[in-house]
């Protein structure tokens, strides 16, 4: 399977009158962007507003980030999802590079969504700080949901998705500046060169958790509580096969933005035919009970055993809860002979101090940890707030409270705030962004 992203690098937005990409300036026509988006009537408000590296704005609550992509074959970028459902990770998609479509609240978080700073100490916390981004800042008639703590979001979501569609048709038909290309051999047709190197496959976690529809990761338009574990190609993952759900501490999230570019896959690519031999992608779950849990990790470690694996990293989208399948399918590996590398990151309290992961086993002797979901979180007022800064506090975003004893509310009258890390979005970049490092003291 072949698949061939062609980069267009983003090196300014301006709003103006013609949709184009020139020079790496990306002009939108703002108005039409905005009459597309509010084709969909569950849509009551919507504004389109640009955020940079290095500009006075602070973004609240944040709801979703997608890569701007197109297919010059007319085919659509998520399919399943915005468009018909058919094989994703062959073929060729043009992509918009250091840009992405932000999805924010105008008026309502909750527990899935985040915060971004465009600048000064918190710019760091999130990749999303790095990019050039397009920021859709809506509100919906979904009032039965506004004062949920745990929101579908859908129509917003489904916004951003369109909207990244929609932008990217300006490079539909135009020649990329470069093209990545990822070509993955059938596992059993390799040559004795690459077959002789140690196999490794890449487990992923995406959250699932909920029983009821709406809330989980999507694979090819399907809820992801639907399904067990399986095989896929990695081009699948890097070509809109996955979309990012609505339920998770928002620091542990994956974005779709994460899915079409995931670091780790990546990594695990350039190793091909080097170091390892890359076998692809098991896609697994997140579970609630104890016994589906197991289930998900026999899944696992059976697949892995088959297609002859012998090593394997684990990377999960949450804390918690979801801990027990992370060290369940770690362990399952190692149990059947497959050296397993754990990817995550940790709930140690405010202080540090707290066991890391809910369950722990001696098994688990190689994790990489993505830094702390409870670390406090400290910044100034910004200049300029898009959304509505008062959601992280008022409408339980995981980092965030409305009062606390010591602490006081977490948006403060002056604009500055205090929160847990838990509320950065998509954080802790367990995906392979994380640019954090482990020290002794």
């Amino acid at each position: 399977m072949r698949l061939e992203i062609g980069n267009f690098y983003v090196r300014n937005i301006i709003f103006g009158e013609k949709l184009s990409f020139e020079s790496g300036i990306l002009t939108i026509n703002k108005d039409e962007a905005l009459t597309y988006i509010r084709a969909d009537e569950r849509i009551t408000e919507a504004e389109l507003y640009i955020a940079k590296p290095g500009d006075p704005i602070r973004i609240c609550p944040v709801k979703e980030a997608i890569e701007p992509r197109v297919r010059p074959d007319g085919r659509g970028v998520f399919p399943g999802y915005t468009g018909d459902l058919e094989r994703a990770g062959n073929g060729t998609v043009h992509a918009l590079k250091n840009c992405s479509v932000l999805v924010v609240g105008r008026h309502w978080g909750g527990f899935q969504d985040g915060l971004i700073d465009m600048s000064g100490e918190g710019q760091k916390y999130t990749y999303f700080g790095q990019l050039n981004n397009i920021v859709l800042v809506a509100d919906t008639n979904e009032v039965f949901e506004q004062r949920e703590q745990q929101k579908k979001n859908d129509a917003l979501r489904r916004a951003g998705h369109k909207l990244a569609e929609y932008i990217a048709q300006c490079v539909k038909e135009l020649k990329p500046e470069e093209t990545e290309v990822y070509d993955l051999d059938a596992m059993i047709r390799r040559g004795a060169d690459v077959e002789t190197l140690p196999s490794v496959v890449y487990v992923m976690q995406p959250q699932s958790q909920m029983e009821e529809l709406g809330y989980n990761d999507l694979v090819y338009g399907w809820d992801m509580n639907r399904m067990v574990p399986t095989v896929m190609h990695p081009n699948e993952i890097l070509d809109g096969a996955l979309v990012s759900g609505s339920f998770m501490p928002v620091s542990s999230k994956w974005s779709t933005y994460d899915f079409q570019n995931c670091p780790n896959i990546k990594a695990l690519y350039r190793e091909h035919g080097k170091t390892i031999n890359f076998l692809g992608v098991i896609m697994s779950n997140l579970n609630v009970a104890l016994e589906q849990k197991e289930r998900a990790a026999l899944f696992v470690a059976q697949i892995a055993k088959t297609l002859g694996a012998d090593g394997a990293v684990v990377a999960e989208e949450g804390y918690g809860n979801p801990d027990a399948d992370f060290v369940g399918c770690i362990v399952a590996l190692e149990d059947v002979g497959v050296k397993t590398v754990g990817i995550s990151n940790e709930c140690t309290g405010r202080d540090g101090q707290s066991q890391p992961l809910v369950t722990l086993d001696e098994k688990c002797d190689a994790i990489v940890s993505c830094g702390n979901v409870s670390e406090l979180i400290e910044l100034p007022p910004m200049e300029i707030v898009l959304g509505e800064l008062e959601a992280l506090g008022r409408d339980g975003l995981s980092g965030g409270w409305a009062a606390d004893e010591k602490l006081g509310p977490s948006v403060r009258e002056d604009g500055s705030i205090i929160m847990e890390n838990n509320s950065m979005f998509c954080g802790d970049q367990v995906c392979g962004w994380s640019p954090k490092t482990m020290k002794e003291f």
